[in-house]
């Protein structure tokens, strides 16, 4: 319902400069970002750290431990934010990697994040968004909502996911709404991952490729839970229910989740 698919053998997209803005964000103006134009760890102004779900695997049978403050998980450089999952013994965990919560949140406007996606067997890299301001009143996941900007697995390399999950659409129940496209070098090249996210609609892009849609039907919170601030998380998780139905690569590690910059807009 207000979702379409669609599935490209090849896509071909050349990395546009960082000084340039796309044509079509004419209607917005920009109102957060981090060009991680800085050398070291990701900037403690606007992002934090999340470690709160590692003693039960996130809810997702996770493999990764993630850590705060530490160099080899997350770090800044030549303009790029690296986000790298290891293979190591850590807190009773095999491997250590980093999630990132951005201390700022928003209702509706335009997120994109450009970024090249790691490619070991076993990874789940994700761009995603939750509800900054909710309490247990409201319900727990997935009733308080999530928006996924782009998730990919390891195992099915290039193939990009956009989702929405809420009370009746999610994927444990197989009716979440969600769409896929297929970018072959994903994990080879920088791509813009785009949500453009309004009262009455949410889209998905990679580049200018729009290739998930989903439109409020007007049927309340249990479907539409869309209705507050959400803040935008950047994270390498390692196995979990998905990230290891083919298994994990042991020897593909170190895997690093490269970023080039995160824009936020809204409307004029």
């Amino acid at each position: 319902m207000g979702v379409f698919c669609l599935l490209f053998s090849s896509c071909n997209f050349n990395k546009r400069d960082k000084s340039k803005q796309n044509n079509a964000i004419k209607e917005y103006q920009l109102v957060w970002s981090d060009e991680f134009d800085y050398k070291g760890l990701p900037d403690s102004a606007k992002w934090i750290y999340d470690t709160e779900g590692n003693s039960n695997g996130w809810g997702n049978n996770e493999l990764q431990h993630y850590t705060q403050d530490r160099k080899e998980n997350a770090w800044v450089e030549n303009g790029v934010l690296h986000i790298t999952a290891l293979q190591e013994s850590i807190e009773g965990k095999d491997y250590s990697s980093a999630r990132l919560n951005s201390k700022s949140d928003w209702l509706h406007g335009k997120i994109e994040v450009r970024a090249k996606l790691p490619n070991g067997r076993g990874t789940w890299p994700a761009i995603w968004m939750m509800p900054g301001d909710w309490s247990f009143q409201d319900g727990n996941w997935p009733d308080i909502g999530e928006i996924d900007i782009m998730e990919h697995v390891g195992h099915d390399k290039g193939v990009i996911h956009a989702s929405a999950h809420s009370k009746d659409y999610q994927w444990q129940k197989g009716t979440q709404q969600t769409a896929i496209i297929n970018i072959p070098d994903a994990t080879e090249n920088f791509h813009s991952y785009i949500l453009e996210w309004s009262e009455d609609i949410m889209k998905c892009y990679v580049d200018e490729q729009l290739f998930f849609e989903y439109k409020n039907e007007g049927l309340g919170e249990s479907k539409w839970p869309y209705t507050k601030p959400f803040y935008l998380i950047l994270n390498v998780a390692v196995g979990g229910a998905w990230g290891s139905v083919k298994g994990i690569d042991k020897e593909a590690f170190p895997q690093t989740m490269e970023v080039d910059f995160v824009r936020v807009y809204q409307k004029k």
